[in-house]
């Protein structure tokens, strides 16, 4: 059996930002250019993955899943022209929900994360 890789470990949120198992990559908690307009944020949040896929040996062809949380979800055409730039084509499945961040700054904070899976096998 494969042995489990915890990476980008955070003590304070108890949580693991990259996790290898086997032949799938977890990504959790992409986030990037918080305060900034909403395509900024997205844009920011597939940096943020793409650097923790680089950390790793990985790119965004990789990418077979991703869960984008929304805090309003009238902007997935927003999301949908960011895909449509960054992959070329090789999309991944996709799930959007909306939610209400817990995060400081309301409407003004946090618009958009995202999770991810990726395949290395």
């Amino acid at each position: 059996m494969k042995k489990i890789v915890r990476n980008d470990v955070n003590e304070q949120w108890a949580h693991s930002g990259i996790v290898e198992a086997g032949d799938f990559v977890f990504v959790s908690y992409c986030v990037g250019n918080i305060g900034q307009p909403i395509e900024n944020q997205i844009n920011g949040a597939f940096d943020h993955l793409e650097g923790r896929l680089k950390s790793i040996g990985l790119n965004l062809e990789s990418v077979v899943k991703i869960d984008c949380m929304f805090r309003d979800i009238w902007n997935i055409p927003v999301l949908e022209k960011v895909i449509k730039e960054r992959f070329n084509g090789k999309y991944p499945a996709r799930k959007s929900i909306q939610t209400e961040f817990a995060h400081r700054g309301g409407e003004d904070g946090l618009q958009f994360q995202l999770d991810a899976i990726a395949f290395k096998g």
